[in-house]
């Protein structure tokens, strides 16, 4: 497989920023909520060398294609949920600073093997994806090892990192942006008789809708057309 190199990891992450910008936000407020369900139709358009969105027309399809992502990615964080009761069990067993010991330890296992699980998840929805949507194509590990060994573990890494951070800083800082608002409100609110306490709970409100309705899926289109592109480096 040829492998583009002058490709780097963040440079995947700016082009994915690039790359919806140019369609412009009125593209992207179709139903937005229902195209980040349907991640696998979007990796397929964009492993296939297209750039818009996909078009929203067959609900059903979407619905089916996003029930397979969502058990791809469940089979594939069994492997650290299993491994972390099995930590917690037999540091439970252990008395002292050895059960402590064996528990940050096992943790450390837990948390690696949890990166590695979910970058997995993520690359064999994309193989999943390429290939037509074949469901087993998800769970084809050496396939899927081979991408990754083309592509490179630590770009790979790298990049799944960086989506991480950016996802995180976003919505934190779209968070604390509401909650400052409505603090200023509910202090100004209650300074003049109203009700400060209904204010924040409607501030709290205000900020589930947000993320649910339009912070969480431009992020998921965000992170989909990323990891798109990442494994488009090994075709």
């Amino acid at each position: 497989m040829f492998v583009r190199n002058s490709f780097p990891d963040m440079r995947t992450i700016l082009n994915s920023l690039q790359s919806m910008h140019t369609q412009g936000v009125t593209e992207l407020d179709k139903s937005a909520l229902i195209k980040s369900f349907d991640c696998s139709e979007l990796l397929n358009i964009i492993i296939n060398g297209n750039d818009p969105l996909p078009e929203f027309d067959d609900i059903f399809e979407m619905f089916i294609e996003g029930v397979k992502v969502f058990l791809v990615q469940i089979a594939y964080l069994l492997v650290p949920m299993i491994l972390f009761i099995l930590v917690v069990a037999i540091a439970g067993s252990i008395d002292g600073s050895v059960g402590g010991a064996v528990f940050i330890i096992g943790g450390l296992i837990t948390f690696v093997v949890g990166i590695i699980a979910c970058l997995m998840a993520q690359i064999g929805i994309c193989h999943m994806a390429y290939n037509d949507g074949a469901f087993s194509k998800a769970f084809a590990i050496s396939e899927i090892r081979e991408v990754l060994n083309d592509i490179g573990w630590l770009k790979c890494l790298t990049t799944y990192a960086g989506l991480i951070i950016i996802t995180l800083i976003l919505s934190c800082a779209v968070t604390a942006i509401i909650g400052i608002i409505f603090t200023v409100l509910g202090i100004t609110g209650g300074m003049l008789g109203a009700n400060a306490g209904g204010i924040f709970v409607l501030g709290t409100f205000i900020n589930s809708l947000v993320t649910m309705f339009i912070v969480g899926p431009y992020l998921s289109i965000f992170n989909t057309r990323s990891i798109g592109l990442l494994y488009t480096m090994q075709i």
